[in-house]
């Protein structure tokens, strides 16, 4: 149980590492967009042909960026020292230059995890082999009411040097001889009413795990199904920021192409550019949430195999 917390606390950190080094990504190059057209708008102003509105706003959106930029360090740096903190390795660790992807695993039907989790989640194991030590006691008490029996052998050796062994073998001869013998041995405890008693008590105990198990199996079948409804909205949220991404992204190409043929005026890149930025860190943002409801699943379950195809 303590592993599955670790796993999912070490992805969090690294998923929230990738995220936030994409996020700084996203800042630089929608400033280094903003600063290609600053200063050609500034330059109209001071000619007086660029509405000066139009450059408070890009000078705006620019400083803004520079926050983000800074929220952005700050939230990388963050995730690389709880990534060094849990995994005990202070110094050197880094992650791969790889930018956050939405994990390999493709949700199923309910039904699925909810069978994964009786398989592996570690409290229902605990549970089911607290049930089967109770059921061995149960019949290990039942059988004290019958007697033990078993098969006894015995042999004996005697030897006295210095007594003269007698060959004769109707001499009795306590100093020298050997023998051995079997038997068939029997021992009955006849105390029934307190072995009543232990019975009774050994098959309470038995009830008593087996409504920890039942409690067990309800417990983490709603903390299933909880994860898996989360990571079903989680990638309806990631498909919907993806296609708004999309079209923000067609807006900002055609309002680019627009400013160099002369269709569009430099301060016309401030509000596609900025939807861009947004939709683009929101589809960034959903895919570090499916990624963790999907470790969230994992941990509930039990079965961290549906992740490891995908790190």
């Amino acid at each position: 149980k303590e592993q599955n917390a670790v796993r999912l606390n070490v992805r969090r950190a690294y998923y929230g590492l990738q995220l936030a080094r994409d996020s700084l990504i996203l800042v630089r190059e929608a400033t280094s967009r903003i600063d290609r057209y600053l200063g050609d708008l500034e330059r109209r102003v001071e000619e007086g042909d660029g509405d000066e509105i139009d450059l408070l706003k890009l000078k705006m959106q620019r400083a803004e960026l520079e926050a983000r930029e800074s929220e952005a360090v700050e939230a990388e740096q963050v995730a690389l020292a709880s990534l060094r903190f849990l995994t005990g390795v202070e110094a050197g660790l880094d992650i791969p230059d790889r930018p956050l992807e939405q994990v390999g695993h493709r949700l199923g039907p309910v039904s699925r995890y909810l069978e994964a989790a009786r398989l592996f989640r570690p409290e229902i194991n605990m549970a089911r082999a607290g049930v089967l030590a109770r059921k061995a006691q149960v019949r290990l008490e039942r059988a004290k009411f019958y007697p033990d029996i078993g098969l006894v052998l015995a042999a004996r050796l005697v030897r006295a040097e210095e007594v003269t062994d007698q060959r004769n073998p109707f001499a009795h001869d306590p100093a020298n001889f050997a023998s051995y013998g079997f038997g068939l041995a029997l021992r009955w405890k006849v105390d029934f009413l307190p072995q009543s008693a232990r019975v009774a008590q050994a098959e309470a105990q038995l009830e008593e795990v087996r409504a920890t198990e039942r409690f067990a199996l309800g417990g983490v079948g709603v903390e299933v199904e909880k994860a898996f409804a989360e990571a079903e909205a989680a990638n309806k949220r990631l498909d919907a920021w993806t296609r708004a991404t999309q079209f923000a992204r067609q807006w900002l190409i055609k309002v680019q192409q627009g400013i160099d043929i002369g269709t569009f005026d430099a301060e016309d890149i401030v509000e596609p550019s900025k939807e861009y930025a947004l939709r683009k860190f929101s589809q960034m943002s959903a895919t570090y949430d499916f990624n963790i409801a999907i470790a969230q699943l994992a941990q509930a379950t039990g079965w961290d195999g549906m992740l490891s195809d995908s790190q």
